[in-house]
Formats: C-alpha cells, sequence, structure tokens
C-alpha cells in the first residue's frame, strides 16, 4: 500500500478497479485511502470473491474472467492490477480490456514480480515449501522491460516506474490516452 500511495499522491478517484482483486484485501486498503470513491473487484476465484463479499461489504466484488471486463467502455479513473499480469493466460488482451474500461486520461498501476534473482531465490523456496499452491502459478514470468512493452502496446503511456521491495516488485503508473 506504501508504493500505491506514492504513486497516487496528490490525485483523486470516483471510480476504481482492482484486477484480479483475490479476496479484496488491496481494494479495502484502497478504499480507505479514497474513502467517497465507489471501489470495484473482479477475480475468477469465485471462492475469494464470495469471502470478500463477507468480509467487505464496502467493495463491489464480482467473479469475473479479467479477459473479458463486464464494465463499460471508460468507466474507471483508476485500475490497479497488482500481482496479477504473470498469472493470467493473455496478458496483453488483459491490458487492453484495462485500457477499455479505463477512462481517457485515467491511471493504471500494473505491478508484477521483477524477476530478480532475490525474488526468484524467495519464490523458488516460497513454491517448495508453505506456497506448494502457486507452484507454476506465473504463467508469465516477465523481466520489466518486457511488461513495459506491453503496457505501451495495448496504448497506455508509462508516466512512472518504480522497483521496491529490495527490487523485487517493480509498478507501472500509467495513463489512458
Amino acid at each position: 500500500v506504501k508504493i500505491f500511495k506514492e504513486l497516487v499522491k496528490e490525485m483523486e478517484f470516483k471510480k476504481i478497479l482492482d484486477v484480479g482483486c483475490n479476496s479484496g484485501r488491496m481494494a479495502n486498503e484502497i478504499a480507505k485511502i479514497f474513502p467517497k470513491a465507489t471501489i470495484y473487484g473482479v477475480d475468477v476465484h469465485a471462492a475469494a470473491i464470495r469471502f470478500g463479499k463477507k468480509k467487505y461489504s464496502n467493495l463491489k466484488l464480482f467473479v469475473a474472467d479479467a479477459h473479458r471486463l463486464p464494465f463499460k467502455t471508460n468507466s474507471f479513473d483508476l485500475i490497479i492490477c497488482y500481482e496479477t499480469i504473470e498469472h493470467v493466460v493473455k496478458p496483453s488482451v488483459i491490458l487492453q480490456k484495462i485500457k477499455r474500461v479505463l477512462k481517457k486520461d485515467g491511471v493504471a498501476i500494473i505491478a508484477m514480480d521483477s524477476g530478480n534473482w532475490l525474488f526468484r531465490i524467495v519464490w523458488f523456496l516460497w513454491e517448495n515449501t508453505k506456497g506448494k499452491v502457486w507452484k507454476d502459478a506465473h504463467l508469465h514470468p516477465f523481466k520489466p522491460f518486457e511488461l513495459e512493452q506491453i503496457i505501451k502496446m495495448a496504448g497506455l503511456q508509462i508516466i512512472k516506474k518504480k522497483f521496491s521491495h529490495f527490487g523485487m516488485e517493480v509498478s507501472f503508473l500509467c495513463q489512458n490516452i
């Protein structure tokens, strides 16, 4: 949340979408930062959405595939996609759908692991111990420059790129042009 706050400081949003929200924990933190905004979240994991609807009644959570976002064009001021893009079947399609539902001049934050050596060690240890459920979950282990290319190909302009968590995560602040 700290990096999110840094990226959006002094900005205001009325309608926010979290793509790949799981149960909505991050979306709920964002709701605290922007209490006047309406916060939506989508995820394909129905059990996570059911749990989130019970826990976070302030959010509008939906079971939906990000490859087919169920929202009108130009709907959101801010869209976040945290640690999701590397887990989807067609990342370029997801980014095109994000662009479609993002308002003109709206902003998106796309964040994922950086794939640096420290992350690869941590992820290997995690996958082979407590995080076995995540084994092979990274369908697209992008390098930051590769994600940067597909963001640009989707028609989003990168305003800022920020590395965090000892270089293990990269976040792109993008604008719909």
